[in-house]
């Protein structure tokens, strides 16, 4: 047998260094010459692209990952996604060329852009209200375009691989004006121009196709639509085998705190958002500090209306109230309104439909209670902060509504208390007490219903996404409304 000397050992461990070499490097070009890519008109959507690019950076990908920015997107933001590790890159609108379009369509032409990326030989579109949930890598071995098709067999582009063309997409633009779209916007055209797009088959990971064919249809599990979920109340596939969500429920997205108690699968996405780094300072778990700010300063004024109220109750409290307003009072909060007759025999002039007006104030202060905490809250909040400052705002918001309806009343009452003379004086100081303690006994049902309700939310919110703030910073001034009005 022929021995090796050592130069022979040292060429061999030298070719296959190179070789491994050589294999790295090209798996390193393969991966820069593909690319993830979604596109930003506006702050708006900004949390919903971190969410993406962290859900894409948990299945370990080594390929870019692209955000194209319009102008109304802020600087801040920018820096924002760059320190998420996006390449961020900015983009001119294309104008929408329908006449009649509806206007949240305005520029979403923008997204034909994605196929004149041609520093990259292909790249997978996502939209910026989906995730990715389980490694999608082998959607870059479909065909020149990819996408799934919806139902009335018409495609969503809100998830494409394309191969970038120069060509393709100056005969794209020429053709924008001509072809019709059922949407108005960029989906509607890409069905126009991809016409016989249905007839496309399916990517099959596992049963490659050669040679690569011009167009191919995305299977559900790429595109799994939250919108077909609510409808049947499950997935249509395995939800084990899923790969993208897609939230497609119009206005109702994501990172709006209240989706998340309406639309079951939105919890998936607030798991990979309370992950978040913090890129930068206050963004950790998708928190940005212009929220935090809003949230702390509506903290700090339920505090505020909750003394202010303590000592509007407080006031009235040590007044001597007349029996008619305490009557009033303590009827009109329970939603009925008795008309007690004085000792004298004689009637405070309430009118016959005093009761139903009450009822109506009622009901008109819950809504606007309802609709003015919805408008304050900042709509990308945790789910439980959105919940709790809900409550609160709505709580409170009622309270001084109502309350203020009540004091007109006991206003009312007392003028018109004051006809009838003061001959009863003496006998409506000796039904004071009685109001008072008719009053009181109202506190303790306002307070056991505020509390029922803390406790309620409390009890759950261990079971939740967490909060940002103790519930007993903005309740503790009720409860002390209440006992000092004891007093």
């Amino acid at each position: 047998m022929r021995r090796r000397g050592p130069y022979g050992v040292g060429l061999w461990a030298a070719a296959l260094v190179v070789a491994a070499a050589v294999l790295a490097a090209s798996g390193g070009v393969a991966a820069a010459d593909e690319a993830y890519v979604t596109l930003l008109y506006g702050d708006e959507f900004v949390l919903g692209v971190r969410v993406l690019g962290k859900s894409i950076r948990d299945t370990g990908t080594k390929r870019d990952l692209v955000v194209l920015v319009s102008d109304g997107v802020s600087d801040y933001s920018r820096k924002l996604l760059e320190a998420d590790g996006f390449i961020v890159k900015h983009i001119t609108l294309l104008a929408n060329p329908n006449q009649v379009r509806p206007t949240r369509f305005w520029g979403v032409y923008t997204k034909l852009k994605i196929f004149n990326m041609t520093n990259y030989k292909k790249v997978a579109y996502l939209d910026a209200d989906t995730i990715v949930v389980k490694s999608i890598e082998d959607i870059f071995n479909c065909g020149k375009f990819c996408a799934n098709l919806k139902h009335s067999e018409r495609m969503n582009s809100g998830v494409m691989v394309v191969e970038p063309s120069e060509t393709l997409f100056n005969d794209m633009m020429e053709k924008v004006n001509s072809l019709p779209s059922y949407t108005g916007g960029d989906q509607g055209f890409l069905n126009s121009y991809y016409a016989d797009f249905a007839s496309s088959r399916v990517y099959e990971p596992k049963k490659p196709i050669v040679p690569e064919p011009a167009t191919q249809r995305l299977s559900t599990l790429y595109n799994a639509d939250v919108g077909l979920y609510m409808l049947a109340n499950k997935w249509m596939v395995d939800e084990k085998e899923l790969r993208v969500i897609h939230y497609t429920l119009g206005p109702l997205k994501p990172w709006d705190w209240w989706t998340a108690w309406l639309v079951k699968p939105v919890a998936v996405w607030q798991d990979i958002r309370k992950n978040l780094e913090e890129s930068l300072t206050g963004t950790g778990g998708g928190r940005n500090p212009h929220d935090q700010l809003v949230t702390n300063k509506e903290l700090l004024c339920i505090r505020s209306l909750c003394a202010f109220a303590r000592r509007a109750r407080h006031k009235y409290k040590s007044e001597e109230a007349l029996p008619s307003y305490s009557t009033v009072g303590s009827a009109s909060s329970s939603f009925g309104i008795s008309n007690q007759k004085l000792h004298n025999g004689a009637h405070p002039k309430l009118p016959s439909y005093f009761g139903a007006i009450t009822v109506l104030v009622c009901f008109v202060s819950a809504l606007i209670s309802l609709a003015f905490a919805f408008i304050i809250i900042p709509r990308q909040v945790m789910p439980w902060t959105g919940l709790l400052l809900m409550y609160e705002w709505t709580f409170v918001t009622f309270f001084l509504l109502f309350g203020s309806y009540l004091r007109v009343v006991y206003n009312w009452g007392s003028s018109s208390a004051n006809h009838v003379g003061h001959n009863n004086l003496d006998s409506l100081e000796n039904h004071a007490g009685a109001g008072y303690q008719r009053s009181t006994s109202d506190c303790d049902t306002d307070a056991a219903f505020y509390w029922s309700g803390m406790a309620w939310v409390n009890g759950s919110r261990w079971r939740g996404f967490g909060i940002v703030y103790d519930i007993r910073f903005g309740a503790s001034s009720y409860l002390g409304l209440c006992q000092r009005s004891k007093r």
